[in-house]
């Protein structure tokens, strides 16, 4: 057979490259699919999984842990705590939440951000301690400025504004309370020492005017007086021995 030499054969050769470059894309989509189903049937388990007081928990862990009140008026102590109880979470998530409440309400009463002169003063009262029991919050005398009517359980005007800062700063915390009183030691020549009854006198003064301030009786767990076994200064019949402790427990 004759073979036409002036024959032209075009032969189209397709770039494997050219064929495949948009063979990746359904993979992107396919990926953000499974992510999304994923995430659907962890929120479904959790659901399931979870009591409603857990579920509760959560929720109030993720919102903002530092109240603004509206309508604020006084001192300028009107930012308040919020905390949620995690019951029936880890106690290792418990005692991290308490440490975080413990630090904001700490802030608050030692000071920081006092917006007047005023409160600044009343809070050179105040003395924040961390225990294995909770946030110790020890309101104690001064040298020029006592809490009591000399050696009763008379409440000087300081105290009662105090009380009504500490109602301020622990009235959106959930947490119970507990309340001791202390006391300097008295002269063993005495035919009866007061140091008892005017330790537990004074610290349910106290609690008394925590409750007239708003706060809920019902949070407070044990009101106790230890006279003069916890001495804080060297000189068991210093002044600086006479104090209150207030204590947010764990």
């Amino acid at each position: 057979m004759a073979v036409d030499r002036n024959k032209i054969i075009i032969k189209r050769v397709v770039a494997a490259g050219r064929a495949q470059h948009h063979g990746g894309a359904w993979k992107v989509a396919y990926a953000d699919f499974v992510t999304a189903m994923m995430a659907f049937f962890l929120l479904m388990w959790l659901l399931n999984a979870t009591t409603e007081q857990q579920r509760s928990g959560l929720a109030d862990y993720f919102n903002p842990t530092i109240v603004q009140k509206s309508g604020a008026s006084g001192d300028g102590v009107e930012l308040g705590v919020r905390h949620a109880i995690f019951e029936d979470l880890p106690d290792s998530q418990k005692s991290s939440d308490f440490e975080e409440l413990a630090r904001q309400v700490q802030d608050r009463l030692t000071g920081t951000g006092a917006e007047s002169q005023q409160l600044t003063n009343l809070l050179r009262h105040v003395v924040t301690r961390m225990t294995d029991e909770g946030l110790v919050i020890e309101v104690g005398d001064l040298t020029d400025q006592p809490l009591f009517v000399e050696d009763t359980a008379q409440a000087r005007p300081v105290l009662k504004e105090i009380a009504t800062v500490l109602a301020r700063v622990l009235e959106d915390t959930r947490n119970d309370l507990a309340i001791s009183g202390h006391v300097r030691a008295y002269p063993e020549t005495l035919i009866a020492s007061p140091v008892w009854a005017l330790s537990d006198a004074r610290a349910h003064t106290l609690r008394n005017l925590l409750d007239q301030a708003g706060l809920p009786d019902r949070r407070i767990q044990r009101v106790t007086g230890f006279a003069d076994r916890k001495n804080r200064n060297g000189n068991p019949m210093n002044a600086a021995n006479n104090r209150i402790e207030v204590i947010l427990l764990r």
